[in-house]
């Protein structure tokens, strides 16, 4: 039996549903009110400011209503005297009554950390279903949000093509670089990704704030021997630093590293951030690695920096060890898809006879996240309905 209560003094609620109780503040409960004078019918963008609220708020009655449909909390504010409706399942979803601290370093639910065994099933889509049905590109995207990348096979072959994949999910990101850049052999490269050297498993453009948060890389030609593509989750080897070494992972979370790129007239980026980022909960929120791009580290204190090498040596160590890192070869028409917050990725040397030929660009992910939510959005009103029916 589900059951409200009402603090003495009315600031605060407590809702059983289904044996467990969640506190709600009635300050929080209107200033999350669902209520068209408070949120717009329109786009769901609040009305009105906290300074419109009374600083005395308080509930004076609460009841459940059972029988409506989806069940339902009316709570009266005063002094407003105003009655306001919250759907259970609502409340439920946004509640924040609990006691448990994950500590630093976790990660979000719905993200699934991975080594070398995700070779035997990659995540990835086909361009033809992805581009054609909601339901195959909910999938595709759902894959990159959990994994932090995945692969697309079969699309044109054809210059651009990759502007059709951003396309699905978002917008393109114009960099220095260009809106779409060419990764092949240049006679004089302004970067090394612009050679058939082997390049370490690091995250593009560290050195710019903000970093691009979608690379994609798209295969036009791959004829020449080796240049295989490797992927690394960096979310698992940093969780592997912090199992191993957790003061060295807490330096790298604590302290900046600073990143600089010159390789071109007219351009000299720098940012400075942990290499191993966390949100202010303690929350995994990405990794910025990449050797090529690093600058003199000037933030460390003194005391801290040799431990802080050691940590760092220890990262790059766990990132090139072949038991977290997946590979796969690239055919004309395939591409993958990373998260460049998260997904580190590599190349094998190549030479010789043949040609290897691929464009990249960078998005964001934020875009992608607002694709994947609408169509969360969309298949879990069809199942309601399908439900209903």
């Amino acid at each position: 039996m589900n059951t409200v209560t009402i603090a003495p003094k009315g600031n605060v609620i407590s809702l059983t549903v289904d044996g467990n109780t969640s506190r709600f503040h009635a300050m929080w409960l209107r200033d999350n009110a669902l209520d068209k004078d408070t949120r717009s019918p329109d786009n769901g963008q609040r009305l009105i400011a906290l300074q419109d609220i009374p600083a005395s708020t308080y509930i004076s009655q609460a009841q459940l209503h059972p029988q409506q449909h989806p069940h339902t909390l009316t709570a009266t504010f005063m002094p407003e005297n105003k009655s306001l409706d919250y759907p259970l399942v609502w409340l439920l979803e946004h509640a924040y009554d609990t006691s448990c601290d994950p500590g630093k370093g976790w990660h979000k639910p719905c993200q699934t950390l991975w080594d070398n065994r995700l070779m035997g099933k990659l995540p990835e889509g086909d361009f033809h279903r992805v581009s054609t049905s909601t339901q195959a590109l909910h999938t595709w995207l759902a894959h990159i949000a959990r994994f932090g990348f995945a692969k697309l096979n079969n699309g044109p072959v054809k210059p651009l093509a990759l502007t059709q994949v951003v396309d699905l999910f978002g917008h393109l990101r114009e960099t220095n670089y260009g809106k779409v850049f060419e990764v092949k052999v240049e006679e004089k490269p302004t970067n090394l990704a612009f050679t058939g050297l082997a390049l370490q498993a690091h995250t593009d453009n560290p050195y710019r704030d903000p970093v691009p948060t979608i690379q994609v890389l798209y295969c036009l030609e791959s004829s020449a021997p080796g240049g295989d593509n490797v992927l690394v989750d960096g979310f698992m080897a940093a969780a592997q630093l912090q199992k191993e070494d957790p003061h060295g992972f807490d330096l790298l979370t604590r302290y900046c590293a600073r990143f600089e790129y010159a390789g071109e007239e007219g351009v000299c980026l720098q940012a400075k951030r942990p290499m191993i980022e966390l949100a202010p909960d303690g929350q995994l929120q990405g990794i910025r690695f990449n050797n090529r791009s690093a600058a003199p580290f000037s933030d460390i204190p003194f005391e801290h920096m040799a431990h802080y090498y050691v940590a760092y040596r220890r990262l790059g160590e766990i990132i090139n060890d072949p038991a977290l890192e997946i590979g796969f070869r690239l055919k004309p028409g395939d591409c993958f898809v990373i998260d460049n917050t998260r997904v580190l990725h590599a190349r094998k040397a190549f030479s010789g006879s043949g040609t290897r030929w691929l464009q990249g660009c960078y998005a964001d992910m934020d875009g992608l996240l607002s694709r994947l939510a609408v169509l969360d959005k969309a298949h879990k009103k069809t199942s309601q309905n399908i439900t209903e029916d």
